[in-house]
This record gives C-alpha cells, structure tokens and sequence, in this order.
C-alpha cells in the first residue's frame, strides 16, 4: 500500500502507551480522526496513511521507546509518499519541538491539552508540507466534548476531572496534565446514560485522583454523590473507579459503595510506600497507618472488597528498614493485586535531583522480594474464592491462552480475572454476556472455573459485540475538516430546504 488511492478515505492507526487515561484518550483520537472522514487500518491492509503515537512519560525509558519506533518507521514512511506520523500524549507535551529535531520525519506533534487539534494540525502539515508543532499550555476543550471510538461494547471509560493538584515529588503528571479540571455532574451523568444507551454494562470513572473531584465547584461529597446518583442509571450494572488518594478518601464514599448496588466492590488505592520517612520524602500527605485505617473501614462495609494498589520501590533514601516496612504493610493490607515498579528518575521531578540514588542492583534485589511477597499474598487470598460462585462479564483478549486451553475469559465483580469453561454452551457466549461459574482453581493472578456454567444471560452488549459494533459518543462538533470522499447529501424536497 502507499497513499489512500484517488476517491477512498485515508486510513489512520493510533499506538497508545501509558495509563487508562492515555487509553481513553486513545478512544478520542480513533473518534476525530473518524468523524474527519479517516477509517481504522485493517490488520492485513499493510501500512495505514496516518500513525499516531499516543505517549507516556511517567517511566525513565518512554524515551528511547518512542524514538526506537519512530526509527523503525521512517524507512515505511519513505516508501509511502503522502504518509503521515503524529506523536501525542505526555512525551510531546514534554519534549515539544525537540521531537521533530530528533526525528524530523514526523509530521505533527500535539499535546495532553489540545487533542482536539489533530485533525486539523494533520491538514495543515500536509498541506504546507511542514511539520507542526502546537503545545497549548492548559486545557483547550474539556476531553470528554470529544468524538470518542469506544473499543469495548460492554465496558466504557468516563472521565471525571483531568489534570492533578498533588505535587508528589517522583510524578510528572501534574506538570504535563494540569491543574485538576472537574466536569460536571450532569455532564458525567449524560455521557453515562449514552454509553448505557449504546448497550454498555460497566463504566469506570477516571481521573488522576477521582476522590478530590468536586475540588473546582466547592463540594468535598461531590464524588460520593456521582457514585450514587450512578445507582440510579437503568441498564448500568457495574461502576468502577481510579484511582483515588488516601489523602481524600472519606467515609462517605465507602458509605456509596456499599449502599449502591451497582458499585463493584473493588478498589484501586495506590500505597507507593510503607515507609513513612519515605511517603514523606515523596510529598504524600498520608501515613501508612491512615492508610490501612481506610482499607480497614472499606473491608468493614464489604468484607468482600478486592483492594488492589501501586508501590515504588528504590526511591532516593529508601533503607532497607524503609522497604521492610513497605513489606509489613503489604502483609497487613492483604492486596488482591499489586501493580510494581522500580523507581524511575524523571528530569523535571523534585525526586530526581534527590541524593542517596539507589544503585541499580539494590532496587532491583529489593524489587524481586516485594513481588515473591506480594504474589504470596495474591495467591492466598485467591485460594480462598475456589468452591465460590462468581459473576463473570465476559470480555475479549483478557486470556492469552484461552485458544489453547478452550476456556474463555472475563472480570468477576471484584475486578479478578477469571478463565472458564464454557461447557455445553461454547459457541453461544459472547464478549459482553454475562457468566456465573464456580471456582475451581486459583493461581497468583488469575482464577479457573472449570466446571459447566451455572448459568449464561445475553445482553445488549452481547448483542452488540455479535455484530461487531463499537459503541460511539458523538461529543460537540468541532468545525474539524474532513478527509476522503464527503457523504451524499439527500437532495432537498422543496425550495424552502434550500434557504
């Protein structure tokens, strides 16, 4: 393939990087590219007209990822005229025009705060047969007012707020995202029931810190409100959320979440440390003992919570007797999940002009030890759900071995992954239905059910997935220049269709 040929639309491939909001904001690139006339790549019809990269810049080596592949692309690009590359996301709200100095093949950067640019900035390069550069510096249009391709038929993401107000001395997020910036309520509320209308069972409210939402309108219940104003939504059978802080997590919300029935009983709690010397030094207002206060009323309310969690290990100072901690706590929080990672020097971060950097294989030795612990942990409390009955939402690419073993794969209530069989009923389950099945088997990051199903509900997702539709939220219209052949335009019945 070279360039769309004369008359067909061009085709567009977005590569996402980084966190569930860089995911979303994947959804809304695929939506404004489609809304301006572009059509998603096939896999078998080779290299698409426009690539976009959709970036992180939260670990040390997004760097040399980026620039790896856009190497690899240029020699595609070469043998492709008319072929475009467009970096987003974190990386280009960093590193800006220094992107098309390193690689001066790209045609368009943009930022976190003008997504809504793209399909424009893409003309205009292609037209002036210049690269262009646009960084806005806060939030253009609020995301959500987007287009959006949504690539789930079951489950949708939506936006709370964007941006941070923390200032947490190892993240960049806060300088490439912004101030936190909360939508409104009835905003949210609309965009929900539209997903719940397109046959979507559960949405997961997102932020940078959802717990603080309501900051921008006064209101410190706003998030408990949400959650139960929620329960309210016909058709809408599972709600989740990330990633709250503990430094505003309040009772009312764990009040929301056991009283609405429609509020899974998961939660996503980032730890980062069980050090307080070292949750000092990392600027987070809370202590390990405020914290396990909080996991400690959670399970309280719902001694059935999955409680899942982030930790950092090797920040600069951390002792031996600081990563012991980090330990205890992990031990005394009982996590269902835990997502690992080794400490990553950001330039731009207070953190990475720290003393006392730990050597490489210090972090390293201490990192192997948190996840022999933490999957010691896993792996018992997942042992205890075997002989459980668990709902299933039945979801699709959640099992890399599904093909070889049979089974078929989704996400209990709680969040865990579980593989099943699906017995006299393979061939009639759908990505989008949900399963109940018992519990065979369980392993440190997943749980088997390998008997016959207890029992198998179609649903309008179902339905959906079956016909191979992705469900579409139209946003606000944009004025955005469209791209291939225009649609047919009905011819007007009278002369007044005219004026």
């Amino acid at each position: 393939m070279t360039t769309a040929a004369a008359g067909s639309p061009r085709t567009y491939e977005v590569r996402t990087y980084g966190c569930q909001m860089n995911v979303h904001d994947s959804e809304r690139i695929s939506g404004l590219l489609e809304q301006a006339g572009y059509v998603r790549v096939a896999d078998t019809d080779g290299n698409p007209d426009v690539v976009v990269f959709n970036t992180c810049a939260v670990r040390e080596n997004a760097d040399n990822r980026l620039y790896g592949n856009l190497g690899h692309l240029r020699p595609v690009k070469d043998k492709h005229p008319g072929m475009q590359i467009a970096v987003g996301g974190c990386l280009a709200q960093k590193d800006r025009s220094d992107i098309v100095r390193k690689a001066p093949w790209v045609d368009v950067v943009f930022g976190t705060h003008n997504i809504g640019s793209l399909p424009v900035l893409l003309e205009r390069a292609r037209h002036n047969a210049a690269a262009e550069v646009e960084i806005l510096e806060s939030l253009d249009v609020f995301p959500s007012t987007l287009p959006t391709r949504r690539e789930s038929t079951y489950a949708g993401w939506v936006s709370i707020s964007v941006g941070c107000n923390n200032t947490c001395t190892f993240c960049i997020v806060p300088a490439l995202r912004g101030k936190e910036k909360d939508r409104r309520p009835g905003d949210v509320l609309s965009e929900v029931r539209a997903l719940v209308d397109e046959g979507v069972l559960e949405v997961t409210l997102l932020g940078q810190n959802v717990n603080s939402y309501g900051v921008e309108f006064g209101d410190r219940y706003a998030f408990g409100k949400l959650l139960r104003a929620c329960g309210d939504i016909d058709g809408l059978e599972r709600v989740r959320f990330t990633s709250p802080h503990p430094k505003d997590f309040t009772d009312d919300v764990i009040d929301a979440m056991a009283q609405t029935a429609n509020v899974c009983h998961s939660l996503h709690m980032p730890l980062q440390s069980g050090s307080d010397d070292v949750l000092k030094a990392m600027r987070r207002s809370y202590r390990s003992e405020k914290y396990l206060g909080i996991i400690e009323k959670v399970r309280a309310a719902m001694p059935d919570a999955a409680i899942t969690t982030d930790i950092i290990v090797g920040f600069p100072g951390e002792t031996e007797a600081d990563f012991q901690r980090t330990l205890d706590v992990v031990r005394e929080a009982r996590f269902s999940s835990a997502f690992t990672f080794q400490y990553s020097k950001r330039p731009g971060t207070p953190a990475a002009t720290m003393g006392d950097q730990l050597p490489k294989q210090v972090v390293q030795e201490r990192y192997e030890r948190l996840i022999a612990t933490v999957e010691e942990i896993t792996w018992a409390e997942n042992r205890r759900l075997v002989g459980e009955t668990v709902e299933v939402l039945v979801a699709v690419g959640e099992g890399r071995k599904d093909e070889r073993t049979g089974r078929m794969s989704g996400r209990a209530r709680d969040g865990r992954l579980v593989h099943f069989d699906a017995g006299s009923l393979a061939g009639r389950i759908r990505p989008g239905d949900i399963v109940r099945t018992t519990i065979t088997y369980a392993a440190p990051h997943h749980l088997n059910a390998d008997g016959e199903p207890l029992s198998h509900r179609r649903t309008r997702a179902g339905d959906a997935a079956e016909a191979g539709r992705a469900p579409r939220t139209p946003g606000v219209s944009l004025g955005l220049p469209t791209i291939g052949v225009p649609a047919a335009t009905a011819a007007p019945t009278t002369g007044c269709a005219a004026h």
